[in-house]
């Protein structure tokens, strides 16, 4: 499907009219070590078979050799976790698949040494309700979420704060987003002090009041 997007696009005259940022981005993924890190099919049958060959567990091998490909950042996303009804059944069908995917991602990266040096994150936008609602889901909630941090200096084994006992208020170590990102950027590389400039040229911090959180960190 890559090569034949590729092939489609090269032929027509959509690349000329584009800018020079976006042919530069062009040659970045039409690059024939950019296509190469799409070929799943270069990968150990029995390693795929580890990830399971689903979708959670293509996608995360997918971004591994991506990651090993050199590329920088990576997001991946998987399945819908908006469970306002069922989330019991909803939670069966997503999450077998995705936790099979995420621990071979992690062994994988263990053995071959790319953990050392990649941050691995898996973070939503928030929680959800303590209680369960009309329709046996629970709905948005934003003061009490989890993240997993893998990697990059990130301490292992560590489970860092923790909630009430229903998971409504954080209870002790809380930590915000600012504090996380500020934590994160750090071990990056990146200043997350620094101030850019946005159009009209208006300031706009990184993270904003964030502190680095050398507890979490190695």
């Amino acid at each position: 499907a890559v090569s034949e997007h590729f092939a489609s696009k090269e032929k027509s005259d959509a690349l000329d009219a584009m800018d020079s940022f976006y042919q530069g981005a062009y040659s970045l993924i039409s690059s024939p070590e950019a296509r190469e890190a799409f070929n799943l099919n270069a990968e150990d049958a029995k390693l795929r078979d580890e990830y399971g060959r689903n979708t959670a567990g293509q996608r995360l091998l997918m971004a591994r050799r991506l990651i090993a490909a050199g590329v920088r950042l990576v997001s991946v996303t998987y399945g819908g976790w908006d469970h306002h009804n069922n989330i019991v059944q909803a939670f069966k069908g997503q999450m077998p698949a995705f936790d099979q995917a995420f621990s071979a991602m992690i062994r994988d990266m263990d053995r071959t040494g790319l953990l050392d040096e990649t941050v691995v994150m898996v973070s939503s936008e928030f929680g959800r309700t303590p209680k369960i609602n009309n329709n046996n889901g629970r709905d948005h909630w934003p003061k009490v979420f989890s993240v997993v941090a893998a990697g990059g200096g990130f301490v292992k084994g560590q489970i860092y704060g923790a909630s009430d006992a229903t998971a409504a208020e954080p209870d002790a170590q809380p930590i915000g987003p600012a504090d996380l990102f500020a934590t994160v950027y750090r071990q990056l590389g990146i200043d997350y002090t620094k101030r850019l400039l946005a159009p009209g040229d208006r300031p706009i911090d990184i993270v904003r009041n964030g502190k680095h959180r050398s507890d979490l960190v190695t």
